[in-house]
């Protein structure tokens, strides 16, 4: 059996499509209000905003080039990786409570954010096995074939895809108010063990299709290749935020004495 498309993300690609960008025109007004009010906002998260929900749209959406696993793939790092990180970066839940004004739509979100089912989503290791777990789940048991002809199971693996993918960016960069922040230790720890995951799960795909397919040689190796490393270069690039976290968080701790020993002296 041999699938012509991704499973994934082969549901209504122009009603998705549209969806993306219509969240990236959402987040840009909101942007824009914020400012309109004299608030500062940097235009870096503009930027990243409007890259994910591109990075959303060419994967649901844009002609990409390869064979049919390949293809698949790109979608996949696209889509579940790629996406999820420059959204993260954007900071939007920040952003929504900012621009919201005292209210019940803002108390919801507030309450949502802080919800105890949402902190425990948003455990590193909890999202690491609902992204990382999932992937396994779709790429080595018979659930890419089944959801190929079934576009309810193509639908909802496909959300999976994309909400995994954001919780679990989510969780290992903590950006936006949630209901508990992890430290830094735990998150690193976690984003090299779901790391190791993905790369020996794109190591079993170069070496075995996944099953209930009949991808062609040439075409398995190039896609498990592009999982490979380019699930390595946005790990890398998680690990940077962590970095830069740990390097703000380490200057925060040196200047703390220092301004309390100029406070013992003043008299």
């Amino acid at each position: 059996m041999h699938h012509e498309h991704g499973p994934a993300l082969d549901v209504g690609p122009p009603l998705a499509g549209a969806c993306a960008l219509l969240a990236v025109a959402v987040y840009l007004v909101a942007a824009r209000r914020l400012r309109s009010r004299g608030d500062a906002w940097p235009w870096r998260r503009d930027a990243c905003f409007a890259a994910g929900g591109a990075a959303l749209f060419v994967a649901v959406a844009g002609p990409l080039p390869g064979g049919a696993f390949t293809v698949h793939m790109a979608q996949h790092l696209l889509a579940g990786m790629v996406a999820p990180l420059l959204l993260v970066l954007a900071r939007p839940l920040t952003l929504a409570l900012r621009v919201l004004r005292p209210g019940r739509p803002r108390r919801a979100l507030l309450a949502a954010a802080h919800w105890r089912v949402s902190g425990w989503l948003l455990f590193p290791p909890v999202a690491a096995v609902l992204d990382m777990g999932g992937l396994w789940v779709l790429y080595r048991t018979p659930l890419l074939a089944a959801a190929h002809d079934r576009p309810v199971l193509n639908a909802l693996v496909h959300v999976h895809v994309v909400a995994a993918g954001v919780l679990f960016t989510a969780a290992i960069c903590q950006l936006d108010p949630v209901r508990r922040r992890w430290g830094l230790p735990l998150r690193g720890a976690t984003l090299l063990a779901a790391g190791a995951a993905h790369a020996v799960l794109a190591k079993t795909l170069y070496a075995l299709p996944p099953p209930g397919t009949a991808f062609a040689p040439g075409d398995l190796h190039v896609a498990a290749q592009l999982m490979y490393y380019g699930g390595d270069l946005v790990e890398v690039a998680l690990a940077v935020v962590i970095a830069v976290q740990w390097y703000a968080a380490a200057g925060r701790r040196r200047r703390t004495p220092r301004t309390l020993m100029g406070a013992s002296h003043i008299p």
